[in-house]
């Protein structure tokens, strides 16, 4: 019997997007339950120990931290997005955790105080993303052979920067085509189109604008 799988969400949570994004390319029907962070609900924290989205609720029972929500996916859902090698596995869960590390530097830079400590966490991203550009076998996915999990993690990663580019590129993704071509197939998914509302560009550029750093003056 199939479960019954309830998405907790946030409008702007990019680790909500990574499992949208996997449950959708693998077919799997949810539902969608957005909440407020700044005002938790008792029942959600009553799921979340860490306060945090997302969870997947799975048949009344519930999952967090969106990396253990990607494996049960993998374990229990049909279009497996992990190779079936076991090398190869591993080497895209290490790169899974360094999207994750970008996400942070990205946090970094949004709530950067000044100029300074804005340009240092531009120069940690430019640095970390010339190295996923040397990792990348040049197609409009990461692993040549179809969509796989980084995919999942690194769309949320880009959609970012549609809206930073406001401001420059400050990533540096211009200059790396193979970032560039890769970067350009995951936006044009369903998958991933799919994974946001189509208020998200307006509520990210209010949050941003919101957070009193050096970003969010030069945003404005």
């Amino acid at each position: 019997m199939t479960p019954k799988l309830t998405l907790i969400s946030h409008h702007l949570c990019p680790y909500v997007q990574r499992v949208a994004i996997a449950l959708a390319e693998k077919g799997m029907d949810f539902e969608r339950i957005d909440i407020d962070l700044t005002n938790k609900p008792d029942w959600f924290l009553k799921l979340s120990p860490t306060g945090k989205t997302p969870v997947l609720v799975v048949d009344g029972r519930p999952i967090f931290e969106s990396s253990v929500i990607l494996e049960y996916l993998e374990e229990v859902g049909p279009n497996p997005l992990h190779p079936s090698d076991v090398l190869d596995r591993a080497d895209h869960r290490g790169w899974m955790e360094y999207g994750s590390s970008i996400l942070n530097d990205i946090a970094g830079l949004y709530n950067a105080p000044d100029a300074s400590a804005f340009a240092a966490k531009i120069e940690d991203l430019r640095s970390k993303f010339a190295r996923v550009e040397e990792r990348l076998p040049g197609g409009e996915t990461f692993d040549p052979k179809g969509l796989s999990l980084p995919d999942a993690v690194f769309a949320p990663v880009f959609r970012y920067f549609d809206t930073l580019d406001r401001i420059g590129d400050v990533a540096g993704l211009a200059g790396q085509p193979k970032l560039s071509r890769w970067r350009s197939a995951l936006a044009g998914r369903a998958s991933v189109r799919s994974a946001v509302a189509t208020d998200y560009p307006a509520r990210l550029l209010d949050f941003l604008k919101r957070r009193g750093s050096h970003l969010s003056t030069l945003l404005t």
